[in-house]
């Protein structure tokens, strides 16, 4: 990674503090422009904000008949309507991976540092339009849960944690990956939240199984889901680079990606688990939002969700 700063390695607070200043452009609602990945029914299921019961009342002339309460009519021989009101708001919980795959990067930034971006621009936004967003951050060792609010000290209470999650990546001698952490996550989502919410999943989707589908499917029943896919251009065309060095921390290999089809192999596999994720979801019609590493969060958020044609 040349020329890489600090902030590209590793995220901040400072970072992800300043990200509240370009959380514009895009949006989570149902009312999508022509160009973005969820307008259309078939696209997307995303619900729009429901109704909550109010009251029953005699019928006013004006009242629209579709709101007649049938059973209290013919009970009480005088005609009553139920009145709805628009629910406030649609609560959002921001699902982030932080495992040591995420620690990864070849153009700009890692991809841990661009879900964490991903995670505090949907928070941001969230928050502009007045609902409550919350968090389940994971990593290799524990997970993280933060319950919905509009506070705002309490969302910049999550970040920091979120920060700390990403500052304590390392490649180091005996930190392997938890590949069930995906899945474990994700029940500690499935018995956090209720109907009717919004879940943004960031993750890279190491670990993908049978299970972890399950999961998804059970909680889109009664909520909506994005799935916000994190990967590295490199994983995509990794025969493409001269030579690379890896390192578990403690030993260095350089590796010639030509060499037995070394780098042919690993694309073919990165491809074949990248189509499985991307198919299976959007076969049980769950928006897939593919982020890169090597482009500015906040334009593929704004050409994804917004709509806007972006220039490179």
């Amino acid at each position: 990674m040349a020329a890489a700063s600090n902030d590209d390695i590793y995220t901040s607070l400072r970072a992800l503090m300043r990200l509240r200043y370009s959380a514009r452009g895009f949006s989570y609602l149902p009312r999508q422009p022509v160009r973005s990945l969820l307008s259309g029914r078939k696209r997307s299921r995303l619900r729009g904000r429901g109704l909550d019961f109010d009251e029953l009342r005699n019928y006013r002339p004006g009242d629209d008949i579709r709101t007649m309460d049938w059973r209290v009519t013919n009970r009480t021989g005088k005609p009553h309507v139920r009145v709805y009101t628009e629910e406030r708001d649609r609560p959002v919980m921001v699902m982030v991976d932080q495992r040591l795959p995420m620690f990864f990067g070849s153009r700009q930034k890692m991809k841990s540092v661009i879900a964490a971006e991903v995670a505090a621009l949907t928070a941001w936004r969230v928050l502009a339009v007045g609902d409550r967003v919350g968090a389940i951050l994971f990593n290799d060792h524990r997970t993280l849960e933060a319950r919905p609010t509009r506070n705002e000290r309490k969302v910049i209470g999550w970040l920091g944690d979120l920060v700390a999650m990403n500052n304590e990546l390392s490649v180091t001698a005996g930190h392997s990956s938890h590949a069930g952490g995906l899945n474990d996550a994700l029940q500690v989502l499935e018995r956090s939240i209720g109907h009717d919410y919004l879940v943004v999943l960031i993750s890279d989707f190491y670990g993908w199984n049978d299970a972890t589908l399950g999961t998804i499917r059970r909680i889109s029943q009664h909520n909506d889901i994005i799935c916000s896919l994190v990967f590295d251009p490199l994983e995509r065309d990794i025969s493409g680079a001269s030579t690379l060095v890896v390192s578990d921390g403690r030993f260095q290999l350089e590796i010639d990606p030509t060499e037995r089809e070394l780098g042919r192999k690993f694309e073919a596999s990165f491809e074949s688990a990248f189509s499985l994720v991307q198919g299976e979801l959007k076969r049980h019609q769950i928006p897939v939002l593919p982020v890169d590493t090597a482009n500015p969060v906040t334009s593929q958020l704004r050409e994804k969700l917004g709509g806007q044609r972006v220039l490179q």
